[in-house]
Order: C-alpha cells, then sequence, then structure tokens
C-alpha cells in the first residue's frame, strides 16, 4: 500500500530521479515554489488521476523523501520498478488471494451466514431441552472469552494493552450489548426462532427514531417513509404467528432497544484498537454483567433440577458437546460479521445483512417445520424488504456525505 502511495506522489514531482537529490535541495525547492502552492496542489488533489490526497488528507512530499533508512528501504523497490520502466510493476509475483481478493471476501460471507445459521439452530435446539436462556447466554460470552484468551496466549492476535481510559467507554457499550444479548436469546428460548427475527427487523426502526429524537441528528424522509414497510410487515407477522407470546415478542423489542443504545455509544468509544481485540473486551465485560442476573433468577431451578433434566434428556456428553460448540458459533459469527464489515462497503455490508436474515429465518422453518400461517409469511417478506431498502438508502446517504466531505477538504487545499 505504501508503496502505491509512493508511486502517486511521485508522478507529481519532475521524475523519480529526483529522489536522490541531497534533502536540503529538496527544501528549497519546495520553499522556492510555495508561491505557486494552489497551481502545485491542483494536479495532485485528484484521487482518480493518480493524486496522493488519501482519505481527505495531502501527503506532504517532503516527508515522503525522506532520507532516513526506514524510507530508503522503501524507496527501493520504486526506483526499481521506475528504471525498469514500469512493466515490472504488473508482474509483481502476488499470491493466489491477492490476485482474486474477491474469493476472501467471499469467504467471509459464507462464513459469517453458515456459522449464524448453525448458531441459530443449535442454539433453538437447546432451549427445546434446556430452557434457561439467562444461563446459556453466560455460556456463549464464557466460550468466547476462553476463545480470546488462548488466542491472546499464542498471539493471534497480539493483545492490545487496555487503560482506564478505554474501559470507561467500552463498559457502557459491553452493558448493551449483554442486555441484547441475553433478551435475545430469552426471544428465542419463547418463541420460534423466524418470529424473532422478523421482530429484530424493526432494529434499523429504533436506530432512526433514537438518532432524531435522542441525538438531534435529522433523518431524511426518505429513510422513514422505508422503515414504513418494516413496522407494517412485523405488525402483520405479529397478529397471526402461531407461537405469539408476550415474553418473546417484548424480549425482542428490548433487544432491539439496547443494540440500538450499543450503537450510540460505541460511535463515542471509537479507539485506535483493531476490531477483533475491541470484540474481546467487549465480550470479557459483558460476561461479568451477564453472570449476576443468570445466577439469581436461574441459578436456584439450574441446581435444583435444571441440569439433571437436560442429562436426562440427551446425556452429559451431548449436552457439554452442545454448549460448547453454541458458545463458539456465537463468537466466531459475531467476530467474522465485525471482519467483513471492514472488507467491503457499507452498502454492500448492509445488504449481505438483511440477506443473511432471510437465511436464518428460511433455514429454521425448514429445519424445525414451523408452521406460519400466508399472512405472518407475508408480513415477514414485506419487512425484510423494508429493511433492504433502508439499508440501501442508508447505506447511499452516508457515501454522498463521504464524498461531499472528501470534494470539500481538496477545494479547501
Amino acid at each position: 500500500m505504501e508503496s502505491r502511495v509512493l508511486l502517486r506522489a511521485t508522478a507529481t514531482v519532475t521524475g523519480v530521479p529526483q529522489l536522490r537529490r541531497p534533502i536540503r535541495a529538496i527544501n528549497r525547492h519546495f520553499s522556492t515554489a510555495s508561491s505557486s502552492f494552489t497551481a502545485f496542489a491542483k494536479p495532485i488533489g485528484s484521487i482518480g488521476e493518480g493524486g496522493n490526497l488519501i482519505s481527505g488528507r495531502q501527503l506532504r512530499p517532503v516527508l515522503l523523501l525522506d532520507s532516513s533508512p526506514e524510507k530508503r528501504e522503501i524507496l527501493k523497490p520504486v526506483r526499481a520498478a521506475a528504471a525498469e520502466g514500469g512493466d515490472s510493476a504488473g508482474e509483481t509475483n502476488v499470491g493466489f488471494l491477492g490476485k482474486y481478493p474477491w474469493l476472501v471476501t467471499g469467504f467471509f460471507f459464507f462464513m459469517w451466514y453458515f456459522l449464524n445459521v448453525i448458531f441459530n439452530i443449535l442454539n433453538k435446539k437447546i432451549y427445546n431441552y434446556f430452557p434457561y436462556p439467562y444461563f446459556v447466554s453466560v455460556i456463549h460470552l464464557f466460550v468466547g472469552v476462553v476463545y480470546c484468551l488462548v488466542s491472546w496466549s499464542v498471539g493471534l492476535p497480539k493483545r492490545a494493552p487496555i487503560n482506564s481510559d478505554i474501559l470507561k467507554v467500552l463498559i457502557p457499550v459491553a452493558v448493551c450489548h449483554a442486555i441484547g444479548h441475553v433478551t435475545s436469546n430469552v426471544s428465542f428460548a419463547a418463541v420460534a426462532v423466524s418470529f424473532t427475527h422478523t421482530i429484530k427487523a424493526l432494529e434499523p426502526f429504533f436506530n432512526a427514531s433514537a438518532s432524531q429524537f435522542l441525538l438531534g441528528q435529522p433523518i431524511p424522509i426518505t429513510l422513514w417513509l422505508s422503515l414504513a414497510p418494516v413496522v407494517l410487515g412485523v405488525a402483520m407477522a405479529s397478529l397471526t404467528e402461531l407461537s405469539f407470546n408476550w415474553l418473546g415478542f417484548i424480549s425482542a423489542m428490548i433487544s432491539n432497544i439496547s443494540f440500538t443504545y450499543r450503537s450510540i455509544f460505541s460511535k463515542k468509544a471509537m479507539t485506535d484498537m483493531d476490531s477483533t481485540n475491541v470484540y474481546a473486551y467487549i465480550s470479557i465485560i459483558a460476561l461479568f454483567v451477564c453472570l449476576p442476573p443468570a445466577i439469581i433468577v436461574e441459578g436456584p431451578q439450574l441446581l435444583k433440577h435444571g441440569f439433571n433434566d437436560a442429562i436426562a434428556k440427551v446425556g452429559m456428553t451431548k449436552f457439554i458437546s452442545d454448549l460448547f460448540w453454541v458458545g463458539m458459533f456465537y463468537h466466531l459469527y459475531n467476530q467474522l460479521a465485525t471482519n467483513t464489515l471492514e472488507r467491503v462497503a457499507p452498502l454492500t455490508h448492509a445488504v449481505g445483512n438483511v440477506l443473511k436474515r432471510v437465511f436464518v429465518i428460511g433455514f429454521s422453518i425448514v429445519i424445525f417445520g414451523n408452521k406460519i400461517s400466508t399472512q405472518t409469511g407475508i408480513g415477514t417478506g414485506i419487512a425484510i424488504a423494508g429493511v433492504a431498502l433502508y439499508s440501501v438508502i442508508k447505506a447511499k446517504i452516508e457515501e454522498e456525505k463521504r464524498v461531499s466531505s472528501s470534494l470539500f477538504i481538496v477545494s479547501f487545499l
């Protein structure tokens, strides 16, 4: 990446051989050219023309042409490529995955969908013989935390240091994550998986409401209109859902609210830490948040007959194996969702998230043989279509804001 930036930067100077000029001479060159900075900045400001404006910031030629040993090592392949006329740049040996990055992205999407579907199916099967969502939620997080600790111990990834300031901004995110996770599982245990995911399709509505009324960020009318079919679809599906009960419905709604606040706090908790380490720390904090309610609400029942009943139904080995794997699938699919977001544009990820929900609803109906009424099926379809429309519009609006912001910075420079 850095070599590509350097190649772009050198296009704005008279030629690559100038890299060998002493730094003092280069400084004198740029000081004498300060009066014509505007004319000089114009041709390098356009990214489309190979300019050196990256993420709205102009790279400084003096820094790029530093004579430090590290920079000289970086500049070697640049000079070599230029000496060969630049033709060898396209012939550089890159790995198979480097030539076909879409294969890696496709693999991330496939594993994200696959692990999410497997998690939802196994999770519901556990609740069919072990209906203790608070305890199972703790197991989800506990297995993930153990996985993170083992990964850190072998340096994959290297553990990022944390201090009190980072901890303060991560705690609200983790608390909302814990509440949303537990209430989602309460809903999964109480009603059909397909119905819970239909209700959770309302999450964009809560996000828009929070942005408009809590954060004071105006939401375009087009976004509000795209949410109308979501609300209508969920209402239609709820009225005729055969597995409907208020515990499942209210729990899923609380989950939507919790994840909305998680998004709000996440925007305030931006750190330099990579996403894998951030999610690991959030999982650790959320585990401590979920543990006390699980002990208070379900502890006595578990000790009295919960564990014994589950073991009597499926056996000790299957019971422990199911809990372990459901925890692994939960952690891995969430981690892959984050990694996928880093690889694709927001619009692609938004559409992928909608399709993921479609896959989960479809597979859960097939696997568990859930009977749904015609109105429930139509309502679910309308709700998912509304979420898709909302996601596309929102992603396009964010992209337009980003582009306009970049253009403003270019014109300012």
